[in-house]
């Protein structure tokens, strides 16, 4: 089989018009000095996801699904045909910009320790998005995130910091990630127990207890529309926090009951605070209404046993 340095897997549902223009991004950045292929794996879209892709790129490589299989699912499907020694992995709502792919391509050929490598996602203004996370912790639980980021960012790097050459972390944000095909051949592909959410975090817990080594490339600079490929709403966010407990209870075993109490019990302070303000602005405000709602939803889809939830009914 033929060898070429990069597999850029592009997992869609429903997303034509974003796809189309992520991939046209692609064509438009990367340069002829590095030999790739595009792979597209489409999870039964019913937009006419794949007939746009077979009429404006017949060169891309594609490969659909009857239905909605998830994120890891897809991308261990384009796995196991890559012809790259790298995949890169790009959500639908990435733009790419002009050396983001050699930046990452040419860091993993300096550093053969790399197992993966992201860049510096960005909003559509410009602005910095997190590209890259912490392994779960019990003070980020009890906490937040952000906050430890701005007041302990040697513990816990992030966006509120300017990096001026790469650096070594925990996990990358999935939306554009580097991996090694050989680390993928060490570790095993994605667990595809998790459907959505969570699943590069697993893969970097199995890459560092491997031996591999993960870094934030930040010169490497990706625009990206967060949440219009997965969507914001309680599928999503439900999606989530059911991914979160399939990682803390394949790594975090002996603190599982402790670290899901504390996200319960976080969840239901976070349902009476906005039950407060949803009290003080006399329902008016929507955006207070319907978050009010949503913490509602998700208490409740924690009493029913956390059941699977696939967007729009998918199986």
């Amino acid at each position: 089989m033929e060898v070429l340095d990069i597999s850029i897997i592009i997992v869609n549902w429903n997303t034509k018009d974003l796809l189309i223009s992520c991939i046209s991004s692609v064509y438009q950045t990367l340069s002829d000095s590095i030999s790739y292929e595009i792979i597209v794996v489409d999870n039964g879209s019913k937009d006419g996801s794949s007939d746009a892709i077979r009429r404006i790129y017949p060169q891309v490589r594609l490969i659909q699904n009857k239905r909605n299989l998830g994120f890891a699912c897809a991308n261990n499907k384009a796995f196991r045909i890559m012809k790259g020694r790298y995949a890169l992995l790009l959500n639908t709502d990435c733009t790419l910009t002009e050396g983001a792919v050699e930046n990452l391509f040419y860091f993993m050929e300096k550093r053969p320790e790399a197992g993966a490598c992201c860049g510096q996602l960005l909003n559509p203004d410009g602005s910095k998005q997190n590209s890259f996370s912490n392994f779960p912790s019990l003070l980020e639980f009890l906490t937040n995130k952000s906050l430890l980021k701005i007041i302990w960012p040697s513990k816990f790097p992030g966006k509120y910091i300017s990096y001026d050459k790469p650096i070594e972390v925990d996990s990358c944000i999935g939306a554009c990630m580097m991996i090694r095909k050989k680390a993928l051949k060490d570790i095993g592909y994605f667990d595809e127990d998790y459907f959505f959410f969570f699943e590069e975090t697993d893969l970097a817990y199995r890459l560092k207890k491997a031996g591999w080594k993960i870094y934030f490339v930040p010169h490497a600079k990706i625009y990206h529309e967060q949440g219009k490929s997965v969507g914001s709403g309680i599928e999503s966010r439900a999606m989530y926090y059911r991914s979160m407990y399939i990682f803390l209870r394949k790594h975090y075993s002996d603190r599982y009951i402790l670290y899901r109490s504390v996200i319960f019990l976080r969840l239901i302070i976070n349902t009476m605070l906005n039950l407060i303000a949803t009290t003080f602005s006399l329902g008016l405000s929507k955006k207070v209404r319907d978050r009010f709602l949503r913490y509602i939803k998700l208490i409740i889809w924690h009493m029913r046993g956390c059941p699977q939830i696939y967007p729009d009914g998918e199986r």
